[in-house]
């Protein structure tokens, strides 16, 4: 029995179906810049699909962010990954029930936690300046991070402390801090934060590690 599309925005590879993609958006919600990084996934060959954890709302202050993100229910939320992990393996996979998740900010601390809650699945994860989960005894996953050089929202520190977590539990794990950046770089809507030489060059990082091949 074919799944409903949960809420979300799903791009699909010109071949109709690839290796699954799932993508978490950050703090602002399901907004435009996830939507086209959904939709170069796919012309690179992915299925990718980012579901709507705030249900239509977005956010372009701050303080909107901040008030939708602290407003989200996580138990919810966690449904709704759930979710997307069987529609994307139901519908828009092609062979192999083995995502990639990739989360940014927010979306970073659900795919973390989604890669030891559901190890069956995920394979691969793709974090974009969040940590924030502590567990990685069932994962089965290999990691790469993406990481700015000057972030008040997540300190070295934190990168720090996930780094050291996931290598004692012994996942395979590379993270990148770009030089000159701050939180939200890869994002273009992010007019004062975003880089676009580290932009590109997690780009081409995140795809590499996506089809397996050597680090960059």
């Amino acid at each position: 029995m074919t799944q409903l599309q949960p809420e979300g925005f799903l791009a699909l590879p010109p071949a109709g179906k690839g290796r699954g993609v799932l993508v978490l958006h950050a703090w602002w919600g399901l907004n435009n810049t996830i939507k086209a990084f959904c939709t170069r996934l796919a012309e690179s060959g992915f299925s990718a699909f980012a579901p709507d954890l705030y249900r239509g709302q977005l956010a372009t202050t701050i303080p909107e962010a901040e008030r939708l993100s602290n407003a989200l229910e996580a138990t919810e939320a966690r449904k709704d990954i759930t979710n997307a992990v069987d529609f994307l393996i139901q519908n828009a996979t092609k062979g192999g029930r083995d995502l990639a998740v990739i989360g940014f900010s927010l979306g970073a601390y659900f795919a973390l936690e989604l890669s030891n809650s559901d190890p069956d699945h995920i394979h691969s994860v793709v974090v974009f300046y969040g940590t924030g989960y502590e567990e990685y005894d069932a994962s089965r996953a290999e990691y790469l991070g993406h990481f700015a050089e000057a972030d008040e929202f997540e300190p070295e520190a934190n990168v720090n402390n996930l780094e050291a977590l996931l290598r004692s539990a012994g996942r395979p794990v590379t993270f990148h801090r770009y030089p000159g950046t701050g939180h939200w770089f890869f994002e273009p809507d992010r007019t004062q934060a975003f880089n676009q030489a580290a932009a590109s060059l997690a780009w081409k990082r995140t795809l590499a590690f996506l089809k397996g091949k050597p680090n960059l």
